[in-house]
């Protein structure tokens, strides 16, 4: 009998909060080799295999067929829906792992209030430098989309690894989109969020494979 492969976050309160979820559902996660240790079983359940993994890549794996189903965030889906949307199903939203991606700019950016105001300065940025302005992210298909539905279109993106709060302090861009869920980290770091920058609200989901939709596992969560 094939076990049934599941992927939950490997970190921090969505790691918490997904355990949690998992227990509220009579589910009880048992990592019986130590925090430590990726994997971990289902108490008094037999048929599931789990597995903690970096949120992103639970959706590549259920993509994949290597997990059947997990708990990631919508914005990693969002990211690459052409890709994912064959094969990977939103089956829940939960009620945590609540946050926005959100386009930030200097807080000494007196002058850019909007997304109007950041298409009247990337077209002075350019001629002013010769360059589009660069924006750092970790979601190169929604900021895109997001800053053409708005009318930017002299900008170009730059793919950050990590923190992306950095990157227009470093020289390595002048504004970023990230997702934050209080804003506390870019106030810290001198960024502010624009009046209508906000590119996604996003929350934890449960995703599964399509493959799995008729599961009766699936059961423990209606």
């Amino acid at each position: 009998m094939n076990k049934i492969k599941i992927g939950l976050p490997s970190k921090g309160r969505l790691r918490d909060d997904s355990i949690n979820f998992f227990q509220s559902k009579n589910l009880k996660v048992v990592n019986t080799f130590g925090d430590r240790n990726y994997f971990f079983n289902i108490e008094k359940n037999n048929e599931v295999e789990g597995i903690f993994l970096h949120a992103r890549e639970i959706i590549e794996r259920i993509n994949d067929g290597t997990l059947d189903m997990g708990i990631s965030g919508l914005d990693l889906l969002k990211e690459l829906p052409e890709v994912y949307s064959k094969n990977v199903k939103t089956f829940q939203k939960l009620d945590f792992g609540f946050a926005n991606l959100v386009v930030a700019v200097p807080k000494d950016w007196l002058d850019v209030q909007n997304m109007a105001d950041l298409e009247e300065v990337s077209f002075d940025f350019r001629e002013k430098y010769a360059r589009r302005m660069r924006v750092a992210t970790k979601y190169p298909n929604l900021t895109e989309s997001f800053f053409l539905s708005k009318g930017v279109s002299q900008f170009r993106v730059v793919p950050s690894l990590g923190a992306t709060e950095s990157y227009p302090f470093t020289g390595s861009a002048e504004l970023i989109t990230d997702i934050t869920s209080t804003g506390s980290t870019l106030k810290a770091n001198n960024l502010r969020i624009i009046n209508d920058g906000s590119i996604l609200k996003s929350s934890a989901c449960v995703f599964v494979s399509k493959k799995f939709l008729k599961n009766k596992f699936l059961r423990n969560f209606k």
